[in-house]
């Protein structure tokens, strides 16, 4: 190739970076090309899509197995909640703290999607030894609660420590330190129809994975203070339903 065509190439790549390289970067420092490419995507998904699947050990997340007893007696697992969209908790009936707020939030959970026949929930206690099934009918009459889809669980206290730990990642624990005797984390799973853990992305874009149940729905809130979840649940419920 004679030094002529070397010189006619380079004039071109030289037209083209005056031209369009200012263009591209322009875009890209006003953040165009990735709106557009989000805004695509967004357009693309289906509504439950907008909630991500919580990731743990590096694969999507799924419900642990479980069966336990509930209320009435009756043998509950997982698999009865297959094709539901429902929320765990764990809980313990005589908690002095944060569990009476956590169940309260719930119960207006329950009021708003109660209907949904395709909607549940599961509160499993943490203290199997005081929460027999005869101990959380009666909690559950308190609440006024006659949902056939609110199943309070009650079994081996191992189990249920190894479903709330290591299954789920929610904290769980017997400590005569703290009021009532037992910790908890007051969070709540939300679960597809699938058994996928799901939930929604923070304004960051990271997964908030469990959302808090132990702050009074509706409450205001000082500067720097934890958002009550409960209306964001609900919300994500409904996405799911």
């Amino acid at each position: 190739m004679s030094s002529k065509s070397y010189i006619g190439i380079s004039l071109v790549i030289l037209v083209f970076g005056i031209i369009f390289i200012p263009k591209i970067i322009d875009r890209i420092n006003n953040d165009d090309v990735v709106k557009n490419d989000r805004l695509n995507i967004a357009r693309e998904l289906p509504k439950s899509d907008e909630l991500s699947y919580i990731e743990l050990y590096g694969e999507n997340k799924k419900v642990p197995d479980f069966q336990f007893v509930n209320q009435n007696g009756d043998t509950i697992s997982n698999k009865d909640y297959l094709g539901k969209v429902y929320v765990v908790e764990f809980f313990f009936t005589t908690c002095p703290s944060i569990c009476p707020i956590m169940n309260k939030n719930l119960v207006e959970v329950e009021k708003e999607l109660g209907k949904n026949e395709d909607f549940g929930i599961v509160s499993i206690s943490i203290d199997p030894a005081h929460d027999t099934p005869e101990v959380l009918k009666e909690y559950a009459e308190n609440y006024e609660i006659d949902n056939p889809n609110w199943n309070f669980l009650t079994g081996d206290k191992e189990d249920i420590y190894t479903l709330a730990n290591k299954g789920f990642g929610i904290f769980a624990n017997a400590d005569e330190t703290v009021p009532g005797g037992f910790a908890h984390s007051g969070l709540f799973a939300l679960i597809d129809r699938e058994g996928y853990v799901r939930s929604r992305l923070d304004n960051y874009g990271n997964p908030i994975i469990y959302y808090k149940g132990s702050i009074e729905r509706g409450v205001s809130v000082l500067e720097g203070e934890e958002e009550p979840q409960i209306d964001i649940l609900i919300e994500d419920l409904k996405k799911l339903l």
